[in-house]
């Protein structure tokens, strides 16, 4: 590899410990990401709003100051990052993909944002996603699609689509995005790369509910679980505005311990016994299965109840775009002449729920915290897919059938997700294999309650035996400039 292409494709924990040593500076690192954007991010429509290369060079050049003064800095430093387009970093606009919040610029950083910027990030522009944030596929009137890095014909799935199309194609090295229904584990799974779900609280919540009625949750999404889990110490921690917040310090994560999967207890599902499933994201399940025997672990055929888990979902993702809906009420009062029909009816189904039917999800959720909490007495990890489908044509604005069944709405081809989202358990995506015609097929891994630290280690094991994350896709390194 040439030296450009080193600070695109090496581990970025590799590159900070390059910059902090003085053996590379940031001024190269933030230079060779920007030939990578502008010769490949028009086609691929990942970062919005970037900042212009002489103002991002100028960040990288104080960060290189800062390394020559001897500063002690964070373990971030000089690393170039895009925030997803739903939260706040000073100075962008949060556009949230919506054509009237395209000049709403940001006074103040997120605790997410600031917890990465004070880490030593640099931040450089915002990553696509869909309008609100909203489905499984990054696409938007204002900034319009992004593209899979490994068939431009491609999603790059959602919502946090445009932060996995940058990993994939080398325009970032690591990003944040956030999850209620798959939005991390879904791109991850559609560009091959890593995204976990942090369990309920791990990491800063300041948007929608923040105790009853809980679905969401930010992330870290890399090419790697290593590189993964570093981005994840410096976004996790205590939170004193957060309600749920578990008080375990980021720093736990940083350094993945080794452990061997002899005698731990896998189950493995196909489909939940609730879903349709592509033949192929079957088989990469089975083969992930049978990876996981060959290391050791005991696999059986197993999967908690989630048959209510849908509904629960349904009802409280309404719930909580009831108030975004309140928001655009106040704000946009015209704001359905300007929104997707999925957006609106997904709000207008929130504005309809009774007190009666937010309870009863409520109850039902408790019970399937229940449920899963005593599945795992008995199982160290569940396997099953990261999404029902691969990658489909960007033509598509959501998948209504899978193999001959018809679904209903347009998330329920992300049950496998969603159904996850509503028993709050760490979950991640992790390349599982590529279908014949070469796209990626996701993996997820799920642990207990807040068995954070042993999912990474889980997975970091299946990465090693497996190396599907080391595949890349074609022509994905710009010339030098």
């Amino acid at each position: 590899m040439t030296q450009m292409e080193d600070l695109l494709w090496q581990s970025a924990r590799e590159t900070a410990q390059l910059i902090r040593d003085g053996n590379v500076s940031a001024v190269e690192v933030m230079n060779a990401h920007y030939n990578q954007i502008e010769a490949l991010n028009p086609m691929l429509n990942a970062i919005v709003n970037l900042l212009p290369r002489e103002r991002a060079l100028a960040l990288a050049a104080h960060a290189d100051k800062a390394i020559s003064a001897g500063t002690r800095v964070g373990s971030l430093h000089g690393i170039p990052m895009a925030p997803k387009d739903m939260i706040d970093v000073q100075g962008f606009p949060t556009t949230q993909g919506f054509v009237p919040f395209a000049d709403r610029v940001a006074a103040s950083d997120c605790e997410l944002v600031a917890r990465q910027r004070q880490a030593g990030a640099l931040m450089i522009g915002k990553t696509n996603l869909p309008e609100f944030a909203l489905g499984s596929h990054t696409f938007n009137e204002l900034f319009g699609i992004t593209r899979n890095p490994y068939d431009h014909s491609r999603t790059a799935g959602g919502s946090s689509g445009g932060a996995a199309a940058a990993l994939a194609s080398g325009m970032l090295s690591i990003a944040d995005g956030s999850d209620m229904g798959g939005s991390l584990r879904n791109p991850a799974a559609f560009c091959n790369v890593v995204g976990l779900r942090p369990s309920i609280g791990r990491v800063p919540d300041e948007r929608g509910f923040g105790w009853l009625g809980r679905l969401a949750t930010a992330g870290p999404m890399a090419r790697s679980v290593r590189d993964m889990a570093w981005l994840f110490s410096v976004q996790a921690g205590p939170f004193p505005g957060d309600p749920l917040t578990l008080p375990e310090p980021g720093s736990v994560f940083r350094d993945i311990p080794e452990i061997d999967l002899s005698g731990k207890r896998v189950a493995m599902t196909e489909d939940l016994n609730l879903v349709p499933v592509d033949s192929e994201v079957r088989h990469a399940v089975q083969a992930a299965a049978r990876t996981l025997e060959t290391l050791g672990a005991q696999v059986e055929v197993a999967c908690p109840d989630l048959s209510e888990a849908m509904a629960v979902f349904q009802t409280l993702r309404a719930a909580n775009l009831a108030v975004t809906g309140r928001t655009l009420d106040r704000s946009v009062p015209d704001w359905r002449s300007h929104a997707k029909d999925t957006a609106i009816w997904n709000i207008e189904k929130g504005f309809a729920l009774t007190a009666d039917e937010i309870i009863d999800a409520e109850l039902n959720h408790t019970r399937i915290f229940r449920e899963v909490s005593s599945f795992f007495d008995n199982f160290d990890l569940l396997v099953l897919p990261s999404a029902q489908v691969p990658p489909f044509p960007v033509e598509m604005h959501w998948v209504d059938e899978i193999e001959g069944q018809t679904l209903d709405t347009y998330i329920d081809w992300m049950t496998v997700c969603c159904a996850i989202s509503v028993t709050g358990l760490p979950a991640l995506s992790i390349p599982g294999g590529f279908t014949a015609d070469g796209l990626p097929i996701g993996v997820q891994f799920v642990a207990g309650p807040r068995q954070d630290l042993a999912l990474l280690a889980m997975a970091q094991c299946f990465e090693q035996a497996t190396g599907f994350g080391a595949r890349r896709p074609g022509a994905t390194t710009a010339t030098a400039t």
